[in-house]
């Protein structure tokens, strides 16, 4: 159940030369622009960043995930906290992971059938299960803007016959999704699967694309295969994307990916890389990675990226951050996390600008010989 009149999304450029675009997605919780990129906020919290500190960074949408807040503090309790923004005191639009991936690659998985998967929990042991049914129904109690179907998420290396089980079981549980979806405040994303086999990719998609409402989203890349496999997969479905609605590329953020991903037709991405990076005291810069626990930095007092405006830049030097990372101060966890969103958060406005000045292409060209390109 979903209402129309709450969501939309107006293509406001082609970009003449690439066909890549920007565009305006409309939430009840307000609009974004994209190609955008949503920081990860797993358990209601973008790790160590309060609300405040999020928005300065320019994130304008966050990703929550339904398998952790149903097991901590359960989604009925943030039903009756008044949902997940007000739980966590962000009022921009928040999208939710329907936890598909995280029973797969978290929890001990004890049987998957065509109605459901009963598993173990990554925290006690204790047995749970989850339909597209109760999967739905999490997420609509938790409240999210944006919320995802119930998806099989395949190990990189899965065969043909199991990749396909697989795929046309994902069709059937979004079907389930559709059915027990009840809030006309959300909007619901199928989700395309099919492993690495570009026909199961387009079959998933022709047939996800019929139930998609105002965005659909493309999983099960990103898990440990090869960037160029990744790639080709994302090839093999660029001219049957449906032009009217974002397409978001789960679990991708590296900022090699999102610049391919933009050239490939990618609206959307997520990823926790940017924040756990930081906790391993490496930052994304206008000169590539830095390790900021190396030696090297022990007196450098110059900023940690000389062309970044974000808090972390404007005040401190890579010195005091080195001392930070390796005396295992929480501080240096929070300031690495707010540069290397602010960071990727001002690749997808360069990317942004070059597409409405219709320079996409030569701005991909140039990025692919740069030191950002890792």
């Amino acid at each position: 159940m979903t209402n129309a009149k709450k969501f939309g999304y107006k293509i406001l450029h082609v970009c003449k030369r690439s066909g890549a675009r920007v565009g305006e997605y409309v939430t009840p919780h307000g609009n974004f622009i994209t190609p955008v990129f949503m920081p990860v906020g797993t358990q209601a919290t973008v790790k160590s960043l309060s609300p405040p500190q999020i928005a300065e960074t320019g994130s304008k949408i966050i990703l929550c995930n339904a398998y952790h807040l149903y097991m901590r503090p359960g989604a009925q309790t943030v039903k009756r906290a008044g949902g997940l923004h007000k739980f966590m005191g962000w009022d921009a639009p928040i999208l939710t992971d329907s936890g598909g991936f995280q029973v797969f690659s978290l929890a001990k998985l004890n049987s998957i059938t065509d109605e459901g998967v009963t598993f173990s929990s990554h925290l006690d042991g204790a047995r749970h299960t989850f339909t597209p049914q109760s999967a739905t129904a999490v997420q609509n109690d938790l409240g999210a803007d944006i919320i995802m179907a119930f998806d099989e998420c395949t190990p990189a290396d899965a065969k043909k016959d199991y990749a396909e089980r697989a795929m046309l079981r994902t069709l059937n549980w979004l079907k389930e999704c559709k059915k027990a979806h009840a809030r006309a405040d959300q909007m619901l994303f199928p989700i395309v699967q099919g492993n690495m086999y570009p026909d199961l990719r387009l079959r998933s998609l022709e047939q996800s694309a019929e139930l998609a409402e105002c965005g659909i989203a493309i999983g099960g890349l990103s898990v440990g295969e090869p960037k160029s496999v990744m790639y080709d997969i994302l090839d093999a479905l660029y001219p049957r994307l449906p032009q009217n609605m974002p397409r978001y590329l789960m679990g991708v953020g590296s900022p090699d990916c999102l610049v391919e991903g933009v050239k490939r037709g990618i609206d959307m991405f997520d990823c926790v890389l940017p924040t756990r990076t930081a906790r391993n005291g490496t930052a994304f810069t206008s000169q590539g990675k830095i390790v900021v626990r190396n030696a090297l930095y022990k007196d450098d007092f110059t900023p940690l990226d000389p062309l970044c405006d974000c808090y972390c830049c404007r005040t401190f030097t890579k010195a005091y951050l080195r001392h930070l990372i390796n005396a295992d101060e929480i501080l240096g966890a929070q300031l690495l996390s707010i540069h290397n969103i602010r960071y990727l958060n001002n690749l997808m406005s360069r990317i942004r600008a070059a597409i409405l000045s219709d320079s996409f292409d030569s701005f991909h060209k140039e990025f692919l010989s740069s030191p950002e390109y890792c």
